[in-house]
């Protein structure tokens, strides 16, 4: 005699995506092109073709590119590329823009 009624309740779960963050390369009159294409190839594992086509880009138009990552990889990353422009005395900076 009772009603034979369920509810059944659904949860809309909407996942987002993380942010990801561009690692932006700045021009200098000091680190070498070579270096810069060492890190891009070390650090950011991009090929002698692809290292060489973002390094002319920071030379020429004074930032370039070197990757796109979830926060903390490109943070991780700059790390690395900086500690390692220190140790060849590179005033090489990196900053990291919001995609």
């Amino acid at each position: 005699m009772g009603n034979n009624t369920s509810i059944i309740e659904k949860n809309k779960i909407k996942l987002k995506k993380p942010k990801h963050y561009k690692v932006i390369m700045h021009n200098d009159d000091y680190t070498t092109m070579e270096f810069v294409v060492y890190i891009l190839m070390e650090v950011f594992n991009k090929s002698l073709k692809d290292a060489n086509r973002i390094m002319l880009e920071v030379h020429e138009k004074g930032r370039g590119i070197a990757g796109v990552y979830p926060y903390d990889i490109a943070v991780s990353k700059i790390a690395i590329a900086t500690a390692a422009a220190e140790k060849e005395g590179y005033p090489f900076k990196l900053t990291v823009e919001e995609e």
